[in-house]
């Protein structure tokens, strides 16, 4: 509240308390009802009040109106602060004392000039930042540039892969980073009712609990085509170690990506056909990357004796250098085999194989999670005003999840050959 002094007094949770400090970047991270959000809403309007002029950005990465904005958690929290008469509402921005003020946008809109009208700003805050792309990051943080400036987000995670993760929580993060995890148990204010929800949750929706809740990375998306597979593998202990065998073939199953920036990723599974179990034993993806480095990885961890198994198009020649995949890697002193072209609809017979062959999948735990993380996520893209699926939807999972369905669909469960009737043998008395 508004202390006689003009300066505000509010209740702050103890998790909190680092981010009252000056820093180039300060994060929230976590599961529904920290008050992550509440939290910078009320930092705005403190900021906003103890520094005439302020002028600050929030920014989602798709706004198609102001109601997807945090527009109205800031006027509320305005009025709940008793400083409604510093503050003047407009319809698409808010003034600040001192001729200041908060505006809202979305980065997708945003070209490399238009986003420069923000240079001068002195706070952005990012809402749901695990949405914001790699794309829209690098536009908004050199843009950001004002001394003593400050970029704020809060989110709920998705995988440890998503732009805001690999700068804040990634082996690199910036040299002036506040980042801190804040869950439903640090809120002091944590209502009833959204306990009521959090406890149905964990009862009837163990498997999206973490994620939802704990601020976990996703394991698995709601609507995933192997969600179920993927969580009945961790409660039957199918995911854990499993090393190689020696003496059975290794396998390495493809989708084959491009050398360009954008070019979609490579992915390669490696699987031991062990009786009537499929061993997988790691997971490979690179973006932009040369032949002769996924080659690399592979001798690097042992799989030089590899077979290498390609989707169709491990035939074709590469656009640039006139060689296929399969000849490049046969020189290269690796077995290779290309598979035939499956024709239409091949994307949604893998996913079948991949479904019934997966119980008797067994994962290592260290190795693959990466591609069971693409494996969590892949899943049918829909049009929600028709109500039909449409197929896969083509995204960074699918790269990963073309090869494990490759795969699923080339096993042959054993079979012993030459099997026939016992032998009678008649003995003769004499």
């Amino acid at each position: 509240m508004l202390r006689p002094d003009g300066t505000l007094a509010i209740a702050t949770s103890e998790k909190f308390e680092p981010l009252c400090v000056p820093s180039r970047y300060k994060g929230i991270h976590g599961g529904r009802g920290s008050g992550k959000s509440h939290f910078f809403a009320e930092r705005i309007v403190e900021e906003a009040t103890a520094r005439p002029g302020l002028r600050i950005l929030c920014v989602r990465e798709v706004q198609r109106s102001l109601k997807e904005s945090a527009k109205r958690l800031i006027e509320d929290k305005i009025a709940t602060l008793g400083v409604g008469a510093k503050f003047e509402v407009l319809q698409a921005e808010i003034k600040t004392p001192g001729d200041g003020v908060i505006t809202f946008t979305g980065m997708q809109d945003h070209t490399a000039e238009s986003v420069k009208s923000y240079e001068g700003y002195d706070i952005a805050w990012i809402e749901e930042a695990r949405s914001l792309s790699a794309r829209s990051l690098t536009l908004l943080r050199p843009t950001i540039r004002k001394e003593g400036s400050e970029i704020w987000a809060s989110w709920n995670p998705g995988f440890s892969r998503d732009p805001i993760d690999e700068l804040l929580r990634g082996p690199n993060p910036p040299p002036d980073a506040i980042v801190v995890e804040a869950n439903w148990n640090d809120n002091p204010w944590f209502p009833n009712t959204l306990n009521d929800e959090r406890l149905y949750d964990q009862e009837h929706r163990a498997e999206q609990y973490g994620h939802i809740w704990e601020g976990e990375y996703a394991k698995i998306y709601e609507g995933a085509y192997y969600a179920d597979q993927l969580e009945r593998a961790r409660k039957e202990d199918r995911i854990g170690f499993y090393g190689q065998d020696p003496l059975m073939t290794t396998r390495a199953y493809w989708d084959i990506g491009g050398t360009g920036i954008r070019a979609d990723a490579t992915a390669i599974w490696v699987v031991q056909f062990i009786g009537q179990e499929i061993r997988v034993l790691n997971y490979y993806e690179a973006q932009g990357q040369q032949l002769a480095d996924h080659a690399a990885w592979l001798r690097a961890n042992g799989y030089d004796k590899a077979l290498c198994i390609l989707p169709h198009d491990g035939a074709n020649h590469e656009k640039v250098v006139r060689v296929t995949y399969a000849s490049a890697l046969t020189s290269a002193g690796f077995q290779v085999r290309v598979l035939p072209n499956a024709g239409g609809g091949a994307a949604m017979r893998r996913v079948e194989a991949g479904r019934r062959r997966f119980p008797i999948m067994r994962f290592n735990e260290a190795t693959t999670r990466g591609g069971r993380e693409a494996l969590g996520a892949y899943h049918e893209k829909r049009d929600e005003a028709r109500g039909i699926g449409l197929g896969p939807e083509h995204d960074w999972s699918s790269h990963a999840a073309d090869a494990f369905g490759a795969m699923a669909l080339d096993y042959e469960e054993p079979t012993v050959s030459g099997w026939s009737a016992p032998i009678k043998t008649r003995i003769r008395v004499v």
